[in-house]
């Protein structure tokens, strides 16, 4: 039975899986759960996953949802060796902690300003939390001064996880100048991750033109 990935191509959570998967080299089957036509609410995706969200993951049975539980749960069941999520104690805890960061700071940051525009009908971007999402970036510059890595001196789920996110932020209009080591980790993540760009590239643009269409190119400049 194949292994079957609930995504949506914007949704940087879900993109994030994805990439995970191509990275450890892990066949999934895509189901597309199109979140502006509210297949999200339709009784037979309740029945997967209760909460509405993507991605989800059904693999022989096993649900699991959560981007983050998702890709640490593949590395450890099907990676080919610990790189990207460390069995060692104290290197998996640091990944937990950037993983735990993306998912408490950096990626809500982003939602809070692009879900009000993409589904309540707002059109444009409040300052305070324009502001919160450079107070995150802020954060994440700092994480990758020691080494150029979220977490560690080698790539890991983490950085599968903060870059997607970062890269959409980017694509929205959020201005990187003052990020220099953002910029080539970002780069970096392009390269180092194989099947990045073909999990990527589509959903990105997606994300960031309906963002840019809808508030303006200049809406998360300061």
């Amino acid at each position: 039975m194949p292994i079957v990935l609930y995504h949506w191509l914007p949704s940087p959570p879900s993109r994030a899986v994805l990439t995970t998967a191509k990275a450890i080299g892990v066949s999934v089957t895509v189901k597309m759960i199109d979140l502006f036509k509210k297949q999200h609410l339709t009784d037979e995706y309740l029945k997967v996953n209760p909460e509405h969200t993507v991605p989800s993951l059904d693999d022989n049975g096993f649900i699991l949802h959560d981007s983050h539980a998702i890709a640490t749960y593949l590395v450890s069941r099907y990676g080919k060796d610990d790189s990207l999520y460390p069995k060692d104690v104290k290197q998996r805890a640091l990944v937990d902690q950037r993983l735990f960061f993306h998912g408490a700071k950096l990626f809500p940051r982003l939602r809070a300003t692009a879900f009000p525009v993409f589904f309540l009908g707002k059109r444009n971007v409040d300052a305070d939390a324009r502001d919160a999402i450079y107070d995150a970036l802020g954060n994440l510059e700092r994480y990758l001064e020691p080494t150029g890595w979220v977490a560690g001196d080698h790539a890991t789920v983490a950085d599968i996880s903060c870059g997607v996110t970062a890269g959409t932020l980017k694509a929205m209009g959020v201005d990187f100048s003052a990020y220099p080591k953002i910029r080539d980790w970002l780069k970096n993540c392009r390269s180092t991750f194989s099947g990045y760009e073909e999990a990527n590239q589509e959903g990105e643009k997606i994300f960031g033109d309906g963002i840019k269409n809808l508030v303006g190119p200049k809406a998360y400049l300061r």
